[in-house]
């Protein structure tokens, strides 16, 4: 496959959402003919380079495993002042930016290679030149990435500036329901045949194959004689991302988080191995859809055909099916990891407790798998929740109420203990 575009991509971080889907769909599209990255991990630079520039990802279909080598692409890290350089030549002649970091907290800092302060520069020279516009994909998993980094970014423009940066570039929200990892365990690379990142890394991508990525509908600006058009034409334009977001941190974020804390208490090491516990699966499909299915339609049900019964049933059935597809080798454990953040008053699974709550639904699966993420923070009771959400400043009527459900949600748990992990179904319906 060789490049017959004009264009220029540039992503921030080379994790597996910016390798196997940004650069990937970017460089599957044929409409570029530069692909430049920056990463901060001076390893991968060099190992990226010694490659001349191609990598390699492995894609999890549903019956196989298939590896695709992706490049030319141009690595800079941005804490060397000579990459820098070249990171605010590219960004001035990009069509499209894409972040892929670990969250909306990586987007400032100090450093003079932050990417606030290398967007900034970047947009300002853009302007300078009368370059192409600009689309700035903020993929972390954060329902306002983009207003944040939009915010972040215009911090560092003089005011008198700013007009002319926001005629030339916009910052878009995406829902990214890809799955995806980072292979480092050599036996596993050899034992499935996976294909390493590049020769010199001991490292292997493996992403799903799935590739219906939403983003904000792009505003175009035909009084300024500013089109914005993409490149990257597999991506999907929604009006209101807002609803689509929640149903993906709400749905099926919360659900993968809800199977992966049972699953550790269970002892099973895959997620796709709950298939093979009795009961299991059809305790996740109800919590998907008569917990936070019930929820989503009641107060999104005129927006789109996935917020009805039949709508968000299928988009149950294929998640499911999708987190358990063997092929993916996706772990309880990095599923689980961090499940602090994952009982956040707005995260996956205490957010989902409130909005199924607002909804006059109840939450009882949910709170149980809460329940059990509590468990895997070594906590034998609520005591240390309140702290961790005093700075959301939760009304106390709800924090109540959900502190409430999280004990039913705990005795739940324990019931189900108590019978040696039988089938959870049988369970929740005897309480």
């Amino acid at each position: 496959m060789g490049f017959t575009g004009t264009r220029t991509y540039v992503g921030f971080g080379f994790g597996a959402i910016q390798a196997g889907l940004f650069l990937y769909e970017a460089f599957r599209s044929e409409n570029f003919d530069r692909l430049v990255v920056a990463e901060v991990v001076p390893e991968t630079v060099r190992n990226l380079r010694q490659a001349g520039g191609y990598y390699t990802i492995n894609i999890a279909h549903s019956d196989r495993i298939e590896s695709v080598s992706i490049g030319p692409v141009e690595i800079f890290d941005p804490a060397v002042p000579s990459d820098r350089e070249l990171l605010i030549e590219a960004l001035a002649e990009a069509n499209e930016i894409g972040t892929a970091v670990p969250s909306v907290n990586y987007y400032c800092s100090n450093s003079p290679g932050s990417i606030q302060t290398l967007l900034a520069a970047g947009l300002r020279r853009k302007v300078a030149l009368n370059a192409a516009p600009a689309l700035v994909y903020a993929a972390e998993n954060h329902n306002h990435a983009a207003e944040i980094l939009d915010t972040a970014v215009m911090e560092k423009i003089p005011h008198e500036d700013r007009g002319a940066v926001r005629n030339h570039s916009q910052f878009l929200n995406t829902v990214i329901g890809k799955m995806s990892g980072v292979i480092s365990n050599s036996a596993l690379i050899s034992e499935r045949g996976l294909t390493r990142i590049t020769p010199s890394c001991q490292r292997a991508f493996l992403v799903e194959a799935f590739n219906r990525i939403l983003i904000s509908r792009i505003l175009e600006r035909h009084d300024q004689g500013i089109l914005f058009d993409r490149g990257i034409e597999v991506f999907e334009e929604k009006q209101d991302l807002l609803p689509f977001e929640e149903a993906k941190l709400y749905g099926h974020n919360a659900t993968h988080a809800l199977g992966a804390y049972l699953g550790a208490l269970i002892g099973v090491k895959r997620f796709s191995d709950l298939v093979a516990v009795p009961g299991v699966m059809v305790f996740l499909r109800d919590a998907f859809i008569e917990e936070s299915g019930k929820a989503m339609i009641r107060k999104n049900g005129d927006v789109d055909a996935l917020f009805t019964d039949e709508g968000y049933a299928q988009y149950a059935g294929d998640l499911l099916s999708r987190m358990t597809n063997p092929y993916l080798l996706d772990t309880i454990e990095r599923i689980g990891r961090d499940p602090a953040r994952k009982l956040g008053w707005n995260d996956r699974l205490i957010g989902t407790i409130r909005l199924v709550l607002h909804q006059g639904v109840e939450p009882l699966r949910y709170a149980m798998g809460a329940a059990a993420a509590l468990a895997a923070l070594g906590k034998k009771d609520q005591g240390g929740l309140e702290s961790m959400w005093r700075d959301n400043q939760p009304d106390q009527q709800e924090l109540n109420l959900v502190l409430a459900w999280l004990e039913k949600g705990a005795r739940c748990l324990q019931s189900w203990k108590e019978s040696g992990f039988g089938d959870p179904v049988k369970v929740v319906k005897s309480l």
